[in-house]
């Protein structure tokens, strides 16, 4: 998996987490596109467990793929009905709201 962080003017971290086989495509269903040929998630590859503390760290969490949003769950960042599809592409964005 990929991670890239990114830090909002306040300097909380938003992390972009994706599978890195999907770095480069775009995909669509509808009016929906998700588009990772951005710099967005273009980020460096790093472990399951670093990437997890990440996650429960972060202010927002955007994840993309298989991996990313499995993880996403098994860190209870994410729950399975808030996981949407596009293009059968696995996508979930979470907020910690008690950052």
């Amino acid at each position: 998996m990929l991670v890239k962080i990114h830090k909002t003017p306040e300097g909380q971290i938003i992390a972009a987490v994706c599978d890195k086989d999907l770095i480069g495509k775009k995909f669509s269903e509808g009016k929906i596109q998700l588009d990772l040929t951005t710099d967005f998630y273009k980020g460096e590859k790093m472990n399951e467990e670093d990437i997890g503390d990440l996650l429960r760290n972060a202010y927002i969490v955007n994840l993309v793929g298989e991996k990313s949003v499995a993880l996403g769950i098994k860190e209870n960042i994410i729950e399975e009905k808030h996981i949407i599809r596009i293009d059968n592409i696995p996508h979930a964005e979470a907020v910690n709201a008690e950052e």
